[in-house]
């Protein structure tokens, strides 16, 4: 997979489809596992700092090492 586009050279519509296509739903929650590892949350709220920009792809994925 590509990496995550960096904040100063992308735009919020780039970051959030990285997001969408890096973390797709399947729906079928007992298969993929990805709103558990998330705490509940759709990945593009999860992420929703690095969409915005304000925190880098890596920082906010640090918050769901755990």
């Amino acid at each position: 997979m590509n990496t995550a586009p960096e904040i100063n050279e992308s735009t919020i519509e780039e970051r959030r489809e990285y997001i969408k296509n890096r973390y797709p739903c399947i729906s079928d929650c007992d298969m993929c596992g990805l709103c558990k590892v998330f705490h509940g949350k759709d990945p593009e709220n999860a992420y929703d700092d690095y969409i915005k920009g304000k925190r880098s792809f890596m920082d906010v994925s640090a918050d769901y090492k755990h």
